[in-house]
């Protein structure tokens, strides 16, 4: 039986040779991707082969080629120490991914494999051995180059960002020679806090990093009162025959930002986001567009497409960049000086640069097919402007020096670890050259040195290099050349209220802000005595400024809400800052007090005029008529009321606090007290007159010294258990007033206080309400008649006190308690005593029994006439009235 075989024709893929390589043999390698080419090509939609890379556009990004020759600088310099790596040598592979993945994938699988050989997981040429990967630059490039390392285990140091992965698991083997993002973001909002950027704008790129750096930072900046103007997300640039559609999709965006009122703008992208940024004038077809404070992130690059060379780059003038700490090295400006492209052997990468940023040809076989300049080699770096090459190294370049000593050094320790005791050259660089990349990574873990810059290098537990950032100023001159000065500092190392430091004198701004610092705020800052009011529907940035409320201030910019001053201060005219309350009390030096002392001593001595004048004519029937012992009494109690308004004038002290409101309590009540018992003895003396009345036995001294006795002891009572349970004491009053401390007798008990006079009213309306009702009695001087008076203008003036005394402040309060109880004693003093005093004094002849008892009135006479007969059959009897029937009382009838 004959078989045949069917034989399948399978049409296999292989990929076109790198343009861009550049091998040094060693007996170690350090593989390196960089980003240094991209190639204008169709889209990627593998429906068909991809044409030969030689036919379509190509360009490069020639800022990128100091990664290179940072490379290249370390190897030399490490080579040339024989007491790191003695006996052996390291040599390096560099590939470009030309910022796309599937020459990032092609260019990570030729390093670990067969030199120039694309036979993935083979490696049959022992002079490529393999130990670490420098790269890649931007993160997805970052994020390939790890994907395929992972499987070899191989040690990675990336230079730029790193990427993101949510399922790392157990963890891709990469070292970020970058300083933790997290860092970063803080130095972005100590920045703007420092300068009091709360309205800003935020650019970034259409990848993962992108949407991370957006979900961390707006929730950080938020919390701390920083607002977003817009949140635009920008296409990215893919490099193929699109990239002019995603420009025209970006036309919108361009034109929103130069818009908005936000100066500031957070730009978050790749290391080429400036090249997509200097689109924005053409974009928008402004010749000058607006100025803006570009805040850019580590990653992104002052860089541009060799297309860009005459493209204007003023709108990044003054703006600021985190930077990854670099430091000078010692002899790299002579290593970029020796540069020659005609010179240097296995460099795929400088002669491409070179034509493109000089504009010149090299010389080849056929000296027709030269258009133009020819390159001669002799070409100055330093004649190029600094957005296509620096002769200071770039952050990204010093990492990359950086990495490829830790790897030297971690190589170090571990062939040191292993042989303590040095065993011969060959048998040691032979052991050298067999180890395997994986067995590095314990040792890249504790790699700790210093450059030769200074700077110490080493890696924390997540493999983050424990660096800090450099805060970068770009000045770009009107010539288009470009220059960075370092303005500040990120130092994860300092205290923690120095990690941010920056020196604003040494930052020049835009001109489009004359050279003076840029303001981004949705509104302009509230000033002190105003506060905020967040206007509805905006972001809290957006407010109006509002005065602050009477009795309250703001001291600053922007606050919130305004605070009352503390209890001693009160807020001035402008509301902004608080002053010192003043001291105040009633006292003698002030005309209220003055005059209020002034009335109270005067009245006491027309008191004690008026007690000497009934003293003087004490035998007289006026004076026997109306009770000698209640009057005496009550003009001292009187005396006693005018000189106690004294104790309310001056500083409140523990001793007058303590007596005067009880002294004022006692002593008005036995004045009212007296004036009471006055009242009730002249109603019994004339119902004491009716025949057969049984009132005659309560007529007499006995009855009114018991009345005051009683009535004042009830109010000693009173006082004496206010005194044991709250007494009053000197206090503070520091609201009552704005501007003044008010130095008081607080009370103690307010209830206390008003029982104390509810009870003197209380006794002062019952003598009312007698005196009233007994006005009218036939005599010749009734004294129910002025004590009506008397109690009239006591009651009013007590009962006007109570809402007067609540609705004034301060000292005033105390103004109207002394005007109370001088106006109430005058009142008793005046109603009662005055026409007593008159007759004594100026009409002594009607001070007599007779003319008293003819002065009756006639129509008195004829109302009582029937009590009047009556009582003239009785006249016979007064004589034999028992002795407890005072004849002085009855001496008014």
């Amino acid at each position: 039986m004959i078989c045949k075989a069917h034989i399948v024709k399978c049409r296999v893929y292989h990929p076109h040779p790198p343009l861009h390589e550049y091998h040094q043999q060693g007996d170690l390698i350090i593989g390196a991707v960089v980003s240094h080419a991209f190639i204008l090509s169709l889209s990627n939609d593998f429906s068909e082969d991809p044409p030969a890379p030689m036919q379509l556009a190509l360009g490069v990004v020639p800022k990128n080629n100091q990664h290179i020759v940072a490379l290249e600088f370390a190897v030399k310099e490490i080579n040339e120490n024989s007491q790191l790596l003695p006996n052996v040598t390291l040599g390096f592979h560099i590939y470009d991914s030309y910022f796309n993945d599937k020459s990032t994938y092609h260019a990570t699988i030729l390093l670990s494999s067969t030199l120039e050989r694309f036979v993935p997981n083979y490696n049959c040429d022992l002079q490529n051995n393999l130990i670490a990967v420098i790269g890649g630059l931007d993160s997805p490039i970052s994020l390939n180059v790890a994907t395929i390392l992972d499987i070899y285990k191989i040690p990675q140091l990336i230079y730029g960002a790193a990427p993101v992965m949510n399922d790392k698991t157990p963890g891709l083997p990469f070292y970020q020679m970058v300083s933790k993002e997290a860092l970063q973001n803080e130095g972005i909002l100590s920045l703007l806090l420092h300068f009091h950027w709360t309205w800003i704008g935020v650019v970034y790129m259409d990848n993962d990093n992108g949407e991370r750096f957006v979900q961390t930072v707006v929730p950080m900046f938020s919390q701390r009162g920083i607002c977003f103007a817009f949140i635009e997300r920008l296409p990215t640039i893919s490099f193929t025959m699109d990239i002019f559609v995603s420009l025209q999709d970006a036309s919108a965006i361009c034109d929103r930002i130069m818009k908005s009122n936000a100066n500031v703008l957070v730009a978050y992208g790749e290391s080429y986001a400036v090249a997509f940024f200097r689109w924005m004038p053409l974009l928008r077809g402004a010749a000058t567009p607006k100025g803006k404070v570009y805040i850019a992130t580590t990653q992104v690059e002052h860089t541009a497409f060799i297309f860009q060379r005459n493209w204007d780059t003023e709108i990044f003038h003054g703006s600021l960049t985190f930077t990854i700490h670099s430091s000078e090295l010692p002899g790299f400006h002579q290593f970029l000086e020796k540069k020659n492209p005609l010179s240097i052997r296995g460099d795929g990468f400088i002669r491409d640069f070179w034509k493109q940023v000089f504009e010149c040809e090299f010389l080849n076989s056929d000296p027709g097919d030269v258009d133009g300049n020819i390159c001669t080699g002799e070409e100055k770096l330093e004649s190029l402007p600094g957005e296509f090459f620096e002769r200071r190294m770039s952050g990204h370049s010093y990492s990359i020096y950086n990495a490829a000593y830790a790897v030297a050094h971690a190589l170090h320790a571990m062939y040191s670890s292993r042989h303590k005791h040095r065993a011969a050259v060959n048998r040691e660089r032979l052991e050298l050259k067999n180890q395997q990349g994986w067995q590095l990574h314990h040792f890249l873990r504790g790699v700790a040195f210093n450059s030769s810059a200074g700077d110490t290098v080493s890696f924390n537990q997540n493999g983050e290099i424990a660096a800090g950032l450099d805060i970068t100023n770009w000045i770009v001159f009107k010539n288009q050349s470009f220059h960075r000065v370092k303005v500040g500092q990120m130092d994860p190392q300092a205290a923690p209220d120095q990690v941010f430091n920056i020196n604003d004198d040494t930052i020049t701004w835009h001109g489009w802000f004359n050279q003076t610092q840029p303001f981004s705020l949705c509104t302009e800052s509230c000033h002190p005595g105003f506060s905020k009011r967040v206007k509805e529907g905006e972001p809290f940035c957006c407010y109006d400024c509002i005065p602050c409320p009477e009795g309250k201030i703001s001291n600053q910019m922007d606050l919130n809400d305004c605070y009352k001053c503390t209890d001693e201060n009160y807020p001035n005219k402008n509301q902004d800052s608080c002053i010192p309350k003043g001291v105040i009390f009633l006292s003698y030096e002030e005309r209220l007090g003055l005059g209020s002392a002034f009335m109270a001593i005067f009245l006491s001595l027309i008191t004690a005029l008026v007690l000497g004048i009934f003293m003087k004519h004490h035998n007289t029937p006026i004076v026997k008529a109306n009770n000698r012992s209640l009057t005496y009494t009550l003009l001292t109690s009187l005396l006693l009321c005018f000189l106690s308004a004294l104790l309310f004038i001056g500083q409140p002290g523990k001793v007058t606090c303590l007596l005067r409101q009880p002294a004022f309590g006692i002593i008005f009540s036995v004045a009212v007290s007296c004036v009471l018992a006055k009242t009730i003895t002249v109603v019994l003396a004339f119902m004491a007159t009716k025949p057969g009345s049984r009132m005659r036995k309560w007529v007499g001294k006995r009855l009114a010294s018991s009345m005051v006795l009683s009535c004042s002891l009830l109010q000693v009572g009173i006082c004496t258990g206010w005194l044991a349970t709250s007494p009053p004491f000197p206090d503070a009053d520091k609201h009552s007033v704005i501007d003044k401390i008010v130095l008081e007798c607080n009370e103690g008990s307010v209830v206390m206080f008003y029982c104390v006079l509810g009870y003197t009213c209380f006794l002062a309306i019952i003598c009312f309400i007698l005196a009233f009702l007994s006005r009218k009695l036939p005599d010749s001087f009734n004294e129910a008649k002025f004590i009506t008076f008397s109690m009239l203008v006591f009651c009013s003036v007590w009962l006007s006190f109570v809402p007067t005394y609540l609705s004034t402040k301060g000292k005033y309060m105390v103004a109207v308690e002394i005007f109370s109880i001088l106006a109430s004693s005058a009142g008793l003093l005046a109603c009662i005593f005055s026409p007593q005093c008159y007759i004594m004094v100026l009409r002594p002849e009607l001070n007599n029994k007779e003319h008293l008892m003819r002065r009756m009135d006639f129509k008195k006479k004829k109302c009582l006439l029937p009590f009047l007969q009556t009582a003239a059959h009785e006249c016979l009897k007064w004589e034999k009235i028992s002795s407890n029937v005072d004849k002085e009382n009855i001496l008014v009838i």
